[in-house]
């Protein structure tokens, strides 16, 4: 019999030879006149084929008393190299995970580097409080008393070794079992059984299939081992991984008491692999990384599932229960603060540009916040830029209507040895982080409102200007938009975004060193003025010694040609470059936006009567915001007004006045902007719009529009056009941007056939005037190049 009120030791031994250093543990250090029956081994977390009954368990469990339970388990730690613990490829080819050794190693490691064995001791607990808490989970419908004891007891044993181990490795280690013995995740299975007439039993099977094919599986070792090859990866390629350590150690304070999630950029297929090598290197976990079913392909698959991935079907609108199961993972992780992370984009930018957000996982979060999983959520945009991007290759051989190479391990393979260049450093920066709290507000009454996740649009709506009090879904579009802004905000001007602004905003010429510095100069200017973030040292682009530099490393990559037969070399977009150079561009063309359309606007207001130039000004800058809004992440109405007049205020202070005054005096308003940006930031967008337009405006209104075949005939009319010089730059012709046009054409009803004669002869009047439209914003846009060449000709100050 046990002692009266002596404390019982669970001792978690994955070997016989463990279980006797946990008994010497204890009578050494705990209690030198422990019992036999009072060191009670329980199911081993680690090398579970030692095969460890709960009878032992639920015998001293059975006895009268209320004994403090304490869990022990060995810790085998990783070699002391260079100042760090952590596991390295060699390890593997040798003799294993160093910090899982079987018998024999364990007793070797234990004679030679003692240093490297560690016991480690839970916080203890009362056996009544655990059986009041088993008996409040659902009691015997969720487990035994014992299998919950000791569940509980590994689960103490993992917090202890994360203490010993460090944040690093703060991963899950039961989660389909406990979500699928959840009362609440059974019941719900059980009545989608019903809705569909499955056998409830069945539904199980299926839901634990689903979880076994979504459910990350961590592994320490893994983590590490991928955490060097990432570094070998990007290395191949790049030089330096740079971030503000100062931000991510600002990030760990708030994941340490609020679950995070990370919603990065999606540039690259290196993405989450340099986020996640940039988490390792300041001790942080991995992500629990949301990625397509697609990527589970071997090699790829089982590392990145063990390191922190898990697996999403890509179409799943139709079936309730893989939502569901789906929806009780992510509530899991919520509830138990592992960090997330995915890509509100949905899939990589071809363009260059942020898009729209998709709204589902965030709905899934949101939801997972409103019943109280947790007491906030605290959300963490991140850009992720590149001097230059690998991957930017196939972009434009798909906007050009190529088609996406699938994924698999040939795709993998090429991906490897596209690496083998030069370009240049990754850069991420963190966004201003968005508390659900603080932007969401309270929590609505009823427990479990859902924030529409089912029914959010995966495209971003025309307005965010309505009362969202009782609308969960629109709360939730303005979440994402509150994200999307701040990724913009944060992602920073490169070396290769500036020439190619330089560079795209000339035309087909090409540049000397010297005239390219002058074209960037205002830019550059802005730039410092509006503290705009920059990835290098801006004073570089002050001589020419730093813009050749910018320019020689894309002539590298193929970008680029460089012609010497003169006094200088000169450069130019390379042929069919025009898409990879706009790629670059377009990655921080969001901060000119507004003054693009100010500029227009301004030309408006010219050519308006001047006792109603300033209302002309404002319809004109509303009109451009609404043409659009399928691209840019344009704020309110009202905000949008108060960034326009920021945006005046700056160029010229008397701006109202002048407008007013309308005539010469708004075109002297105009001809003073510095520097001149809608050639180089909206031309491309409106020049594609404009392809659209006609192509719509030549459909028979009574016919319905197949939209894939449009845009490929779109592909054919814009390479027409840009043959007759109706299009200013090839960069135009773009399968994304068509589709974004369609897009918009779509939500002004333009799309759609009329049903009769008379609807069609309206149809066919409103498509005319969304041509008309979009070719007097290009005439205002020609307007706008032409000032930008007589300033560079000396005909402008």
């Amino acid at each position: 019999m046990a002692r009266a009120d002596a404390p019982l030791y669970l001792l978690d031994a994955s070997s016989r030879f463990e279980q006797r250093l946990l008994e010497r543990f204890v009578r050494e250090h705990e209690d030198a006149a422990a019992r036999d029956d009072e060191l009670v081994p329980i199911p081993p977390s680690r090398r579970r084929r030692r095969r460890v009954a709960l009878g032992a368990l639920e015998v001293a469990i059975a006895a009268d008393g209320d004994p403090e339970l304490v869990p022990l388990r060995v810790v085998w730690k990783a070699p002391l190299r260079d100042g760090e613990r952590s596991a390295r490829l060699s390890d593997l080819l040798r003799l294993g995970d160093p910090r899982d050794p079987g018998a024999l190693r364990q007793r070797a490691i234990a004679r030679r580097a003692p240093d490297r064995c560690h016991v480690v001791r839970a916080e203890p607990a009362r056996l009544s409080a655990l059986r009041a808490r088993w008996s409040a989970a659902g009691g015997i419908e969720t487990a035994g008393l014992a299998e919950y004891v000791a569940r509980q007891a590994m689960l103490a044993l993992e917090r202890a070794e994360r203490r010993v181990r460090g944040t690093r490795y703060k991963v899950p280690r039961f989660v389909r079992d406990e979500i699928l013995r959840r009362p609440a995740f059974r019941a719900t299975v059980a009545r989608l059984a019903g809705d569909v007439g499955r056998a409830p039993a069945r539904a199980q099977r299926d839901a634990a299939r689903m979880l076994r094919e979504i459910a990350a599986s961590h592994s320490p070792f893994v983590i590490d081992l991928v955490a060097h090859a990432i570094r070998g990866l990007y290395t191949r390629g790049y030089g330096k991984l740079r971030y503000d350590r100062e931000q991510m150690a600002g990030i760990a304070r708030i994941a340490a008491q609020h679950p995070v999630v990370f919603l990065p950029s999606h540039k690259s297929n290196l993405d989450h692999l340099v986020l996640q090598s940039a988490l390792h290197e300041n001790g942080l976990p991995p992500n629990h990384t949301a990625g397509g079913i697609n990527m589970n392909f071997f090699p790829v698959g089982p590392l990145v599932r063990r390191s922190g991935v898990f697996f999403i079907r890509r179409t799943f609108k139709d079936d309730a229960l893989y939502k569901q199961v789906l929806r009780s993972y992510v509530e899991y992780l919520v509830e138990k603060r592992f960090p997330l992370e995915w890509y509100i984009e949905g899939g990589r930018s071809r363009s260059g540009k942020l898009l729209p957000p998709r709204l589902g996982m965030l709905a899934y979060v949101v939801d997972a916040w409103r019943r109280g999983c947790a007491d906030d959520v605290v959300l963490v945009p991140v850009s992720i830029a590149y001097d230059q991007i690998v991957d930017v290759g196939a972009y434009s051989h798909e906007q050009r209507g190529g088609a996406k190479r699938a994924e698999g391990f040939g795709w993998f393979v090429g991906v490897l040895r596209s690496l083998g260049g030069a370009y240049g450093d990754i850069h991420i920066r963190f966004g201003e982080a968005v508390s659900l709290r603080d932007s969401l507000g309270r929590r609505p009454e009823t427990a479990g409102t859902p924030a529409s996740a089912d029914a959010a649009h995966d495209a971003r709506g025309p307005d965010l200007e309505l009362d969202d009090e009782h609308d969960p879904g629109l709360a939730l579009h303005k979440l994402a938009f509150e994200v999307s802004v701040a990724i913009n905000r944060a992602t920073p001007f490169t070396p290769t975004s500036l020439v190619s602004l330089a560079l795209l905003g000339v035309g087909d010429r090409a540049l000397g060193v010297a005239e390219t510095r002058e074209a960037v100069r205002n830019v550059v200017g802005y730039v410092r003025e509006r503290k705009l973030p920059v990835a290098f040292d801006l004073d570089a682009f002050d001589t020419d010694e730093g813009v050749c530099a910018a320019l020689d490393a894309l002539v590298g990559t193929g970008v680029l040609t460089r012609f010497d037969a003169g006094d200088e070399p000169v450069y130019s977009i390379g042929e069919d470059q025009e898409l990879t150079a706009a790629y670059y561009r377009n990655s921080v063309v969001h901060y000119f936006t507004t003054g693009a359309i100010a500029e227009l606007a301004v030309l408006a207001a010219a050519e308006a009567d001047p006792d109603r130039a300033l209302d002309a000004f404002w319809s004109e800058a509303m009109r451009l915001r609404d043409l659009l809004k399928f691209e840019f992440f344009f704020p309110d109405k009202a905000r949008f007004r108060a960034e326009l007049r920021a945006e005046l205020d700056h160029q010229e202070p008397a701006w109202e006045a002048r407008i007013a005054a309308g005539g010469e005096s708004a075109q002297r308003l105009v001809q003073s902007f510095r520097p001149f940006m809608a050639h180089r930031a909206l031309r491309p967008f409106l020049e594609s719009y404009q392809v659209v337009a006609d192509r719509l405006a030549r459909q028979e209104p009574t016919a319905p529009v197949d939209a894939a075949k449009l845009v490929d005939e779109c592909l054919g009319l814009g390479r027409q056009y840009r043959l007759q010089r109706r299009i200013h730059s090839a960069d135009s012709i773009s399968k994304v941007l068509f589709q974004s046009a369609l897009e918009l054409a779509r939500n002004r009803g333009l799309v759609a056939p009329a049903p009769d004669a008379t609807g069609a002869d309206a149809l066919a009047e409103r498509r005319r005037e969304l041509a008309a439209e979009i070719r007097r914003a290009l005439r205002r846009v020609e307007t706008i190049a032409a000032l930008g060449a007589a300033r560079r000709a000396g005909w402008l100050r």
